[in-house]
C-alpha cells in the first residue's frame, strides 16, 4: 500500500500552490487559480450532498477535456464518491449503456452528447458540462440547485479559504474511478481503480520530478483515458502545474500551435501524434537524394540530424525536457530516426487495469525496442515462458498499480489473473533484467498454418510508411495475410489520383513490403479500405471489428 493517501495529496496541493494557475481552457477566457478550483469543488460539494449522494456512489462525466470536466473530478474523487469518466466519442449505445451498467445516480455531460442519447433508458438526473445546468429532472431536484449558491455564501460569509478545505476520508484501498475500456480485441468493462492505483502512478512520477511547481503543461489526450488523466491530469495537480485543456482535436496543426504558445515542460502523447508528424514533416526531407547522400557521410549526417531536431523541438513548443510516448506502440522506423537523431523521447508502457503505468525509463536510459524498465518498488513483471531473455511469453505483472478487478464482472475479473495472483496483460514479450521489450498483443498473434507466430502490429509498422497509406491492419483470411488499407486520402486528393493509379500503388507497396519481411510474413494482397478504422481512446484500431 502506498504511504501518501491520495486524495489528501490534493488537499495539500490546493492548499499550498493556492494563488498559482491550476487550470486554463485554450482559446476560451476560463482560467482557475487552485484557490478558485477548491471554491468550485466545495461548491459542487453542497450540490452531491443536497441530491443525497452517499460515498462510494458513482457519478458518470462524459465530455472532451475542459475545465469543468478536470473540477467534476475532482469533486467527485474529493466528496467520496467514484467518477466513471466516459469518453465522449463512444457509441450512445455505449455511453448509455455504460451509465445504466455502472448504476450512477448523476450523470454530467456535453449537451451535443445529450442529444445523442435515449432519454428514457437514464433514469437519473442529469447536469450540462460545461455550466452544471439541468437537463432532466424533477421540480425537488431544480429547487435544490436553486439553494446552492445562496448556501455556499452563507456557510462562508467572508470568502472560501484554504482553510476550509478537508476532503473526504478516502483510504487507499477503496475504489475512486470505473474506467471503462474499449479495447483493441473486445468490449467495454469497468476497471475498478482504487485510489491506492492512482496513488502509485502519481508518488511515483513525482519520484522522478517529471515536472516542477508552477511549469506547464498541454492535455491534449483524452483525460476520460487512464493515460491522459493520471499524468497530464492527476499527477500534474498535484505539484502546482498549470494545466492548458487543449480541447480540439490534436491534429498536427493544431497540436504544433498550442505547443508553441504554451511551451510546456514536459510533453505526454501517444505514437500515432509523432508517426504523423514523422511522415508529413521529417520523411518529405529525409527522402530526398541529396538528403539521403549527405546522411551517408559521417559528420555531415550529425550536423543534418541536429538541424532537423532543433526544427522540430522549436515547432513543439522548444522548452520540453521530455516527450513520453505511450499507449500503444511506436513504429520502428520513426523509432529508430528519433532516437538516431538524439531527440529527447523514451517509451513507456501500462494498460488501463493498472492506471496505467508499468514501465518507464528516461530519456537518458531509453534503449530502442524497449518500453522501459518496470517501476522499481511499485511494479514486478514475469514472462511466462521458459527463457524470458529470448522467447516470447506473456506479460505479467503485479504490485500498488494493479485494479481491483471489473465491475460486476466477476469471470472476467477471475480469467484476468493467474492462479498465484499475477494480472494477465494480455501482451507478448521479453524481459531483460527489468526491461521489457514487446512483441505484440497475444489476442492478435497470428499462427500460421507451419506453426509460426506471426505479430501483425510489426507487419503494419513497415506497411504505414509506404507511399499513400494512412493505416493498416493485417488480417488472416483463408490461409493467407491480407493488409486493409486506408489511403492518405489529403495526399490522394491533392494528387488527383484515380482509383486504378492508387490501386497500382498499393501493388508496389506490397511487392516492398514483402521484400523487407520474412517469407512467412509476406502478405497476398492489399485490400484498400474507404473509411478510416474504428479506435479506442488511445488512437489503436479496434482489431475485433475487422476479424
Amino acid at each position: 500500500m502506498i504511504q501518501q493517501n491520495f486524495v489528501k495529496l490534493y488537499e495539500e496541493s490546493f492548499k499550498n500552490n493556492w494563488e498559482l494557475t491550476a487550470l486554463t481552457d485554450y482559446n476560451e477566457a476560463n482560467s482557475y487559480t487552485y484557490g478558485e478550483l477548491a471554491r468550485e469543488i466545495a461548491k459542487l460539494h453542497m450540490l452531491f450532498s443536497a441530491l443525497e449522494i452517499k460515498k462510494g456512489e458513482k457519478i458518470s462525466l462524459v465530455g472532451k477535456n475542459h475545465s469543468s470536466w478536470s473540477i467534476l473530478f475532482m469533486a467527485t474523487i474529493t466528496y467520496g464518491a467514484v467518477i466513471v469518466p466516459i469518453l465522449h466519442e463512444f457509441n450512445p449505445d455505449s455511453i448509455g449503456h455504460i451509465i445504466r451498467h455502472s448504476d450512477s445516480k448523476l450523470v454530467f455531460v456535453n449537451h451535443s452528447v445529450w442529444q445523442k442519447l435515449q432519454e428514457e433508458q437514464i433514469s437519473v438526473p442529469v447536469f450540462e458540462i460545461p455550466g452544471f445546468a439541468l437537463l432532466k429532472g424533477d421540480e425537488a431536484t431544480t429547487a435544490k440547485i436553486k439553494s446552492i449558491e445562496e448556501i455556499f455564501n452563507q456557510r462562508y460569509p467572508d470568502g472560501f479559504t484554504k482553510e476550509d478545505i478537508k476532503y473526504a476520508e478516502v483510504h487507499n484501498e477503496e475504489v475512486v474511478c470505473l474506467n471503462y475500456t474499449s479495447g483493441t480485441t473486445g468490449f467495454s468493462k469497468g476497471v475498478m481503480i482504487t485510489a491506492n492505483n492512482f496513488a502509485g502512478n502519481v508518488t511515483y512520477a513525482d519520484r522522478l520530478r517529471l515536472l516542477f511547481t508552477g511549469e506547464r503543461i498541454l492535455a491534449f489526450l483524452p483525460m476520460a483515458h487512464v493515460y491522459g488523466c493520471a499524468f497530464d491530469f492527476l499527477y500534474a495537480l498535484s505539484v502546482g502545474v498549470h494545466i492548458t485543456l487543449l480541447g480540439v482535436i490534436p491534429s498536427p496543426q493544431n497540436l504544433i500551435k498550442a505547443l508553441q504558445e504554451v511551451k510546456p515542460e514536459l510533453i505526454i502523447t501517444v505514437p500515432l501524434i509523432f508517426e504523423k508528424i514523422y511522415k508529413k514533416k521529417i520523411l518529405p526531407v529525409i527522402s530526398k537524394p541529396i538528403v539521403k547522400l549527405l546522411l551517408g557521410i559521417p559528420g555531415i549526417n550529425r550536423l543534418i540530424l541536429e538541424k532537423i531536431k532543433k526544427s522540430l523541438v522549436k515547432s513543439l513548443g522548444g522548452n520540453f525536457r521530455e516527450v513520453i510516448i505511450g499507449g500503444a506502440a511506436l513504429n520502428g522506423e520513426v523509432e529508430a530516426f528519433f532516437y538516431k537523431m538524439k531527440f529527447p523521447f523514451t517509451v513507456g508502457y501500462g494498460m488501463t487495469e493498472c492506471a496505467p503505468l508499468i514501465s518507464y525509463d528516461h530519456h537518458g536510459d531509453f534503449i530502442p525496442t524497449s518500453c522501459g524498465s518496470v517501476l522499481e518498488d511499485i511494479m514486478e513483471a514475469r514472462i511466462d515462458s521458459p527463457n524470458p531473455e529470448n522467447i516470447p511469453g506473456e506479460i505479467q505483472v503485479r504490485g500498488e498499480n494493479v485494479m481491483k478487478g471489473y465491475y460486476k464482472n466477476s469471470e472476467a475479473t477471475v480469467a484476468a489473473f493467474t492462479d498465484d495472483g499475477w494480472l494477465r496483460t494480455g501482451d507478448s514479450g521479453i524481459m531483460k533484467d527489468r526491461r521489457l521489450f514487446i512483441k505484440g498483443r497475444l489476442k492478435t498473434m497470428i499462427l500460421t498454418a507451419n506453426g509460426q507466430n506471426i505479430y501483425p502490429e510489426e507487419i503494419e509498422s513497415k506497411l504505414n510508411n509506404l507511399p499513400y497509406v494512412a493505416e493498416s491492419l493485417v488480417v488472416l483470411r483463408d490461409f493467407k495475410l491480407v493488409a486493409l488499407v486506408y489511403p492518405d486520402m489529403t495526399t490522394v486528393e491533392g494528387n488527383q489520383m484515380s482509383r486504378d493509379k492508387l490501386t497500382q500503388i498499393m501493388n508496389e507497396n506490397k511487392n516492398l513490403l514483402n521484400k523487407s519481411v520474412a517469407q512467412y510474413e509476406k502478405i497476398s494482397a492489399i485490400e484498400i479500405v474507404d473509411t478510416e478504422f474504428e479506435k479506442t481512446p488511445k488512437k489503436s484500431i479496434k482489431r475485433f471489428l475487422y476479424n
